[in-house]
């Protein structure tokens, strides 16, 4: 039995439920731990709400910049997206919160840690191989896999019975879930869980529909140092300042939805609607700089190794010595990385306007059809006969 438990809370009704079942089953101290890494309003009752439960240490921490700066940077530098499409707002972040609990466990002496993940979905996953890669000893409770709870109901009337508050609307049936932070917002289950039935506007909470964007579009620049943004329309802005401004740019415009189904780490398929706005700016912006500051080889050895860097950042692997190996890798490559790029952001497109650069690798003379440079055409013919030569063999 733990002598102390360091619950991630959400002030939610799920983990307000499990801190009351834990403290009801362990009969000991439980110690809640918010991360705000720009989830929003939801955080604004947390302490009030851990504190009528019986709280007494309760730690809600500000992890926006270290969320944006060392997890998100770091993998956009990558172009990471999970089977072609997805960003990866929720699995990266899994990996801070983790740690953090886990540091948080070691503070106030607690011995265990708890989450409030499903036992079908890959947070929980994400969640424990973070807890254990921090500290391979700690125990961890997982009450979703282990409690006699099987509906919303039996929530409900546990929270009912001991007077855990919740907002009206969560008495009826959840329509969907919802996960947000400053990267973006995520909706699945109930309503979206038939692929072939379009999602209703309202689920859009960060985006607005094409029909409400405006009928003019905007230019913004973006300024790169070592394949990370520094300015935004040359003003120099934190981390997570730059991501958030983004974010309301391409909100107003309408960029940043996707529909998808995804296969999950545990063997599901699971049909997510995914909005994220200042995400898919970025991901355009650094592809464009990394375009004339990378080498070809650079460039395709990216791409060759980005689907199963991503996969590693889904599957909860952000701690593994082979992501850390890759990404010493992605990093290494990213040191001329640095220049602007100017786009048009219009009626949900992201388009490339323009990109410069002191390490540009394009040679205006080497391509252009007017100026022979040092290239000669005649070099090419047989650069091309000896990649013919095994085409040649097979028609043999």
């Amino acid at each position: 039995m733990p002598n102390k438990i360091v619950l991630a809370y959400s002030g939610g009704l799920d983990t307000s439920v499990i801190l009351k079942w834990l403290q009801l089953k362990y009969k000991c101290p439980v110690v809640t731990f918010t991360a705000d890494i720009g989830q929003g309003d939801e955080l604004n009752l947390v302490e009030k709400k851990a504190k009528d439960l019986g709280v007494e240490e309760i730690f809600i921490e500000d992890l926006k910049e270290e969320f944006v700066k060392d997890y998100v940077f770091p993998m956009f530098r990558a172009n990471t997206l999970y089977e072609g499409c997805y960003l990866l707002g929720t699995a990266i972040a899994r990996p801070l919160i983790a740690k953090r609990q886990i540091e948080i466990a070691k503070i106030v002496g607690a011995d265990a840690v708890a989450h409030g993940s499903t036992g079908k979905g890959n947070d929980q996953v994400r969640f424990e191989l973070g807890y254990y890669s921090n500290n391979p000893d700690i125990e961890i409770i997982a009450p979703w896999r282990d409690w006699e709870f099987n509906s919303r109901k039996d929530l409900i009337d546990f929270a009912e019975k001991n007077q855990i508050q919740f907002t009206k609307d969560k008495i009826g049936e959840s329509p969907f879930s919802t996960d947000a932070n400053i990267l973006h917002t995520s909706s699945e289950g109930k309503i979206l869980e038939d692929p072939w039935i379009e999602a209703p506007e309202y689920i859009y909470t960060r985006t607005n529909n094409l029909n409400e964007t405006p009928d003019e579009p905007e230019i913004i620049n973006i300024s790169f140092k070592n394949g990370d943004p520094i300015y935004l329309n040359e003003k120099k802005l934190k981390a997570h300042e730059i991501l958030n401004n983004l974010n309301i740019i391409a909100g107003k415009h309408g960029v940043g939805r996707i529909d998808i189904v995804e296969n999950r780490f545990i063997g599901m398929k699971s049909r997510g609607i995914y909005e994220t706005p200042g995400g898919t700016i970025l991901l355009h912006a650094h592809r464009a700089i990394e375009s004339i500051t990378l080498d070809r080889g650079e460039a395709h050895l990216k791409d060759d190794l980005m689907p199963k860097y991503a996969e590693m950042i889904y599957n909860g692997l952000w701690f593994s010595s082979e992501r850390v190996a890759i990404q010493k890798l992605i990093d290494s490559t990213q040191q001329k990385v640095s220049g602007e790029v100017r786009l048009k952001i219009f009626k949900g497109n992201v388009i490339i306007e323009g990109r410069k650069s002191e390490n540009s690798l394009y040679d205006n003379v080497l391509v252009s059809f007017d100026e022979k440079g040092d290239y000669n055409q005649k070099d090419a013919e047989g650069f091309i006969k000896i990649n013919s030569l095994r085409l040649k063999k097979n028609k043999k």
